[in-house]
């Protein structure tokens, strides 16, 4: 079987280390990364050179061989809905907001726009992240009995992870918080409802939205890690 990829939306700015060191955290779930950058329309005097800037992530990352990718779209949530699309890839991961407070979370408008209908996992990384290595001991699940695919995506990170595996709809005390989408989504959509909306809000851990019915596979690299 394939590893499961996962594009890193990177672009230099506040918070983006945070989305690199929650890519390395999935690495270590057996993920394989993209590291992505949007730019949008012709290079200007004062836009960053995409490869100098892939570049640093990848150096941040510890990884220089990770792929790397500059897409070219008006739209960042567009280009990475297509670049997920062309990859075959299973997650897109993103910073929190730029004013969010340290180690809270936030869901910025790029990742607001793919989890209206979108059809791919959307991983967010509170602040400061980056700051720190990342320890995940306690995965908890927040969604309706009959959501599998959320279900059989807790228990596959979880144990990559050797953690401790809980469900609780207030989502307390989580390392990672694994959300699942609303039962009238349709097979393989994201959809939220308004109280999962407002949990994530008030998350201080790494969050993972998942489709409905469209698990997430990691292998257990973790474990050896």
């Amino acid at each position: 079987m394939s590893a499961t990829k996962i594009i890193v939306s990177y672009d230099g700015t506040a918070n983006e280390e945070d989305a690199v060191a929650l890519g390395r955290v999935f690495a270590k779930a057996g993920a394989e990364l993209i590291l992505a950058y949007v730019r949008h329309g012709e290079r200007g005097p004062d836009d960053p050179d995409a490869e100098t800037l892939l570049a640093r992530g990848a150096e941040l990352l510890g990884d220089p061989n990770v792929v790397r990718k500059v897409v070219n779209d008006r739209s960042t949530p567009e280009g990475l809905r297509r670049l997920a699309e062309e990859e075959s890839a299973s997650v897109i991961v993103f910073c929190s907001d730029s004013h969010t407070a340290p180690g809270s979370i936030s869901i910025g408008n790029s990742a607001q726009r793919l989890l209206d209908g979108g059809r791919f996992a959307i991983a967010i990384a509170p602040v400061g992240l980056a700051d720190h290595e990342a320890h995940i001991g306690r995965v908890v699940l927040v969604s309706d009995e009959t959501d599998q695919a959320a279900r059989a995506t807790a228990q596959r990170l979880s144990g990559a992870f050797g953690a401790e595996l809980q469900e609780d709809p207030d989502g307390t005390d989580a390392h990672l918080l694994i959300v699942g989408s609303r039962p009238e989504a349709g097979e393989g959509q994201v959809a939220l409802s308004a109280a999962a909306i407002n949990l994530i809000e008030n998350a201080t851990a790494i969050v993972l939205v998942v489709p409905r019915a469209k698990s997430i596979d990691f292998d257990g690299m973790a474990l050896s890690a």
